[in-house]
């Protein structure tokens, strides 16, 4: 069996080993390649494993032997699912594999806007505290969370964790679901609520037709003028534009920004301008940990493919 996975520097810059995967079967590796490029190296391959790559109709229709696609990401809009099934290509996805990664991310996020803490430490290594006449002091904003209202939207495995989180720093939880969820600590809002309650309103759904652009001027109009937003998900939920003019103009009062709709970020996108916006670049998955279990379960999912027993396909 021949196994091409394409973006590999993508998942390691030599930190962690996808040899697990070569177990499957005869492997080769490739970076970020070209539609072509693609085409050229998988004319012969029964597996295309991919993080990021688009993987269309026509590359299905001219790699005559694919049978899997496999993808390191919980996410897979960037396969075409029709064209797969049209084609009798199964498609896989690894659920679940980050929870624990983005979680720390996102809720180091909300700890930067309650701390001030990346700028008190600027502060004094600019030498304000050796200049200091007192022992302490407090330039930037301090909150606790305590009592605060952490919104969660979408209630999967992520905005599961997120609510343990915000539970443990004493902060009221509520959250929104599209599907019928329980939890003994958790009150369940309107879509409406869970932009106009939260202090902070994090997101964790999927990018779907109906998420798309779910924060936009009317959505961002509806949130307190001191709340924060988080988004770890998926960067087409937000509207860029509106989020970058309700920062600007006071309609909230910061945003932390993991993912964005095109990546990687082009030169002078307007979030680099735009008032009190965090910005990281996609890493809320990439904790070694996360991506050593995300390559254990690429490999489990290829080789139960193979092995006639499918597990995580999507299609």
């Amino acid at each position: 069996m021949k196994i091409v996975i394409l973006d590999t520097c993508t998942i390691t810059n030599g930190d962690v080993s996808l040899q697990e995967i070569e177990t499957a079967g005869q492997t080769s590796y490739y970076d970020i390649l070209s539609k072509e490029e693609i085409i050229n190296v998988s004319k012969e391959a029964d597996a295309i494993i991919c993080n990021k790559a688009n993987i269309d109709e026509e590359i299905m229709s001219r790699c005559l032997n694919l049978k899997y696609v496999g993808v390191f990401a919980t996410g897979y809009n960037n396969i075409d699912l029709l064209a797969a099934s049209r084609h009798g290509i199964s498609v896989a996805n690894v659920p679940g594999y980050s929870t624990d990664s983005v979680a720390m991310l996102a809720f180091a996020m909300i700890l930067e806007f309650a701390t001030s803490f990346s700028r008190y430490n600027e502060s004094v290594h600019n030498g304000d505290w050796v200049r200091s006449r007192q022992f302490s002091y407090f330039s930037y904003p301090i909150s606790e969370l305590a009592g605060k209202t952490l919104g969660i939207y979408g209630f999967g495995n992520i905005g599961r964790k997120m609510a343990e989180i915000g539970r443990a720093f004493g902060m009221n939880i509520i959250a929104y679901s599209k599907s019928r969820k329980t939890s003994d600590f958790v009150r369940f809002v309107s879509e409406e609520e869970i932009f106009s309650l939260p202090d902070y309103l994090s997101l964790h759904c999927p990018l779907t037709s109906e998420t798309a652009n779910l924060v936009n001027a009317n959505t961002l109009s509806q949130m307190k003028s001191s709340a924060f937003l988080i988004n770890t998900c998926r960067g087409g939920v937000i509207t860029e534009e509106d989020l970058v003019n309700a920062l600007n103009n006071g309609i909230i009062a910061g945003a932390g920004i993991d993912v964005l709709e095109t990546e990687p970020m082009k030169e002078n996108h307007p979030y680099l301008a735009a008032k009190n916006c965090l910005i990281t670049p996609h890493i809320g998955w990439a904790a070694i940990e996360s991506r050593e279990r995300l390559i254990a379960l690429v490999a489990e999912n290829v080789k139960s493919f193979f092995a006639g027993n499918p597990i995580n396909i999507v299609n």
